[in-house]
């Protein structure tokens, strides 16, 4: 009897661990202490854990991620340049709070009021900013907002560029993921800048405060931000190998506890998923007849790289499927969808995406088109 319980359990044994050998398990987050969380894969946006990130907090300091973004896109439309300076405001010299030290009356390099904003969190250096871009803080927390609505920001609202509290200046988790992912994507050059680890002003060093550059080397940005009603935040964004995250902490009790529950997120992520890139964008996918054209056939496929992120040994288990119209007719246009190609994992689709021509074909002749009208018909 003890012998054939002893078989059985060791049966038992064997099966689990081959079926846990064929299907990774992936464990719930970790215990995070925060107000709210996020956890996203940077290049395919998926979730990878939450906790109240759609709900209205206080940004306090992660506002000058915005108020970045507004610079940037401005130097990148060529309205700003890095090296034109501008004047320092009383207003912006009295500001309380981290500060680069920039002196009333002085002129200042655009970049370095930039570095002194991103690098030392200078409340001083972000109205500066707003100051020179829209000529003053409230015109320019209206470009803010009208970059927020661009961004698909819909729980967020600023009135100020520093964070400073105001309870119509407000965010989430999510909206400052989204941000940070674009602000990567969009402005790769500028932010190499949040991972400075120091940076000298008017004789003055001082410390980026996001202490993951220094403790984790997958870490290299983004931005800190502290106030007493908001508690101590931490957005942070790692690569280890072709893979991105960001995390967004908001709302912990101490510096320690950020930068404590930022790692455990991160570690999350990197040991239980993977992310890859299944399609690349102008790769022809499929090539379908078109009708009436001067070429017979349309290449179709996907306008922007098409990224997966999955729990880890699942690759193999991806299933991709197309559907496209049934009769397409010239002319055709580059970037117009005329199809979906859609990814599944089991029964779960991953994600849907539109499948598009990668090139314009105008309409043929007369005779091309008698004639295809001919075959249409009998079609």
């Amino acid at each position: 009897m003890t012998t054939l319980r002893l078989l059985t359990a060791l049966l038992l044994l064997s099966l689990v661990s081959n079926v846990s050998a064929r299907t990774p398990l992936v464990p719930a987050p970790p215990a995070i202490r925060a107000t709210a969380y996020l956890l996203i894969d940077a290049n395919s946006g998926r979730v990878l854990a939450e906790k109240n990130s759609m709900e209205r907090v206080e940004p306090a300091s992660l506002t000058k991620l915005m108020t970045a973004w507004v610079v940037f896109n401005e130097i990148r439309n060529g309205t700003v340049s890095l090296d034109e300076t501008t004047r320092v405001s009383k207003k912006a010299w009295k500001m309380k709070g981290s500060r680069m030290f920039i002196e009333v009356g002085k002129e200042v390099k655009i970049r370095d009021l930039l570095l002194g904003m991103i690098v030392q969190s200078g409340n001083d250096a972000s109205v500066a900013l707003a100051e020179h871009i829209a000529g003053g803080e409230d015109a320019f927390a209206q470009l803010m907002n009208q970059h927020a609505k661009v961004l698909g920001m819909n729980g967020s609202h600023f009135v100020n560029a520093t964070g400073w509290p105001d309870e119509n200046h407000y965010t989430t988790a999510h909206d400052l993921a989204i941000l940070t992912r674009a602000l990567i994507r969009e402005f790769p050059e500028y932010y190499a800048w949040y991972s400075i680890k120091e940076f000298t002003y008017n004789n003055i060093r001082q410390s980026n405060r996001n202490r993951l550059l220094w403790l984790d080397e997958r870490v290299d940005g983004v931005k800190t931000g502290h106030t007493e009603s908001a508690g101590f935040c931490l957005v942070t964004s790692a690569k280890q190998d072709d893979m991105r995250l960001i995390s967004v902490v908001l709302g912990t009790d101490s510096e320690d506890a950020r930068v404590e529950m930022s790692r455990k997120l991160l570690n999350y992520g990197f040991r239980f998923f993977e992310s890859f890139k299944l399609y690349q964008a102008g790769t022809p996918l499929t090539e379908m007849r078109i009708w009436k054209g001067e070429e017979e056939m349309l290449p179709l496929g996907l306008d922007k790289d098409l990224y997966i992120t999955l729990p880890r040994g699942q690759r193999g288990k991806l299933d991709a499927s197309m559907s496209v119209e049934p009769e397409i007719l010239a002319p055709a246009f580059k970037g117009r969808g005329y199809g979906t190609v859609e990814v599944r994992l089991g029964e779960e689709v991953i994600t849907t995406q539109p499948l598009v021509a990668l090139k314009d074909i105008p309409e043929g002749g007369l005779w091309q088109r008698f004639t295809d009208s001919i075959l249409l018909w009998f079609n």
